[in-house]
C-alpha cells in the first residue's frame, strides 16, 4: 500500500467515498428525498450546501439518495451479466462444436444491434420497472463478457496444466473451477470494473431519456433531466449530479488501471 501511485490514491477515496453514499446516504443526508424545503432553485447556502432543486427540494439529500439507485442498479445489473457471460463463454470454450457454434452466433447476432436501441426497444415494451432495467441491462452486457471469457478460457484450455487435467479424465466444471477460473480471475476483475462504469453511464443515459430509474426514486441521471432547465439560467443545479457520475467514473478507471498496471508488473517479475 506504501507504494501505491497518487492516481490509485484518489481513484480509491472517491470509490470508498461512494461507496459510503451507497450504503448509507439516506442516513447522512439532511432533509428528505422528497421534503421540500424552500424555493425552487435556490442558491448554495450554509443551510443547503448544494442549493435547491426544481421543486425546492435539498440537492445534497437528494445526491445521497441517488447514490443507492444509481450505484445499486448499475452494479446489481454488472453481477447478474457476468454471472451469466462468464459460465457461459468458459463452458462454449471447453464443450466446442455446435454448443459453441450456436451460442457464438447468437451473441454476434444480438451483438449487430446497437445497446442503446435494443435496450429503448426492450425498455419501451416491458416497461421501466426497477427488475425489467436491470434484468435487460444484464443480458444486453452479458454479450460482451461472453466472448471475453470465451477468449480467456480458450487461451488456458491449451496450456499444459490444462491438457494434464483433461487426461487426466477431469470434468467441465472441475476445469473451470480449478484452472480456467483462477487464471482468468485477473482480467476478468479488471473487465467488471470497466463494465461497471459503461453500465452506470448507461444507466444514467437512460434516466436523462426517461426509460431508466422511474420516481419516486432519485438518481443521478434523471436528476439531471430534471434540473437540466437551470442551465439555461446560469444555475448549478443540473451540474452536481453530473460532477457526481463523473467522478465516481473517473474514479473506478484509475483503480482499474491501478489493477492492470500492477498485473502487468507482477507477470514482468515473474518472467
Amino acid at each position: 500500500m506504501k507504494k501505491l501511485p497518487l492516481t490509485a490514491w484518489i481513484g480509491l477515496f472517491i470509490v470508498a467515498a461512494n461507496l459510503v453514499a451507497f450504503l448509507f446516504g439516506p442516513a447522512l443526508a439532511p432533509f428528505g428525498e422528497e421534503q421540500m424545503v424552500g424555493m425552487p432553485f435556490d442558491p448554495p447556502s450554509a443551510e443547503h450546501w448544494l442549493g435547491l432543486d426544481q421543486n425546492g427540494r435539498d440537492m445534497l439529500s437528494r445526491v445521497l439518495a441517488g447514490a443507492q439507485m444509481s450505484i445499486g442498479v448499475s452494479l446489481a445489473a454488472s453481477l447478474l451479466s457476468f454471472s451469466i457471460g462468464i459460465p457461459l463463454g468458459f463452458l462454449a470454450a471447453l464443450v466446442g462444436g455446435w454448443f459453441d457454434t450456436v451460442l457464438s452466433r447468437f451473441v454476434d447476432t444480438v451483438m449487430c444491434v446497437p445497446v442503446l436501441i435494443s435496450a429503448l426497444v426492450v425498455l419501451q415494451a416491458l416497461g421501466s420497472s426497477l427488475p425489467v432495467l436491470i434484468v435487460t441491462i444484464a443480458l444486453l452486457d452479458s454479450t460482451r463478457v461472453f466472448r471475453l471469457s470465451r477468449v480467456l478460457a480458450e487461451g488456458i484450455a491449451v496450456m499444459e496444466y490444462a491438457e494434464s487435467a483433461r487426461l487426466r479424465g477431469e470434468g467441465f466444471w472441475w476445469m473451470i473451477r480449478r484452472e480456467i477460473l483462477p487464471n482468468a480471475f485477473a482480467p476478468l476483475v479488471a473487465e467488471f470494473g470497466l463494465r461497471f462504469c459503461f453500465t452506470f453511464l448507461f444507466v444514467a443515459g437512460l434516466s436523462f431519456l426517461g426509460l431508466g430509474v422511474q420516481p419516486p426514486f432519485a438518481d443521478w441521471g434523471g436528476m439531471v433531466r430534471d434540473n437540466q432547465q437551470g442551465i439555461l439560467y446560469g444555475l448549478y443545479a443540473p451540474l452536481f449530479p453530473a460532477a457526481a457520475i463523473a467522478l465516481l467514473t473517473v474514479g473506478v478507471n484509475l483503480v482499474v488501471d491501478w489493477l492492470l498496471a500492477g498485473r502487468t508488473l507482477v507477470q514482468g517479475e515473474g518472467r
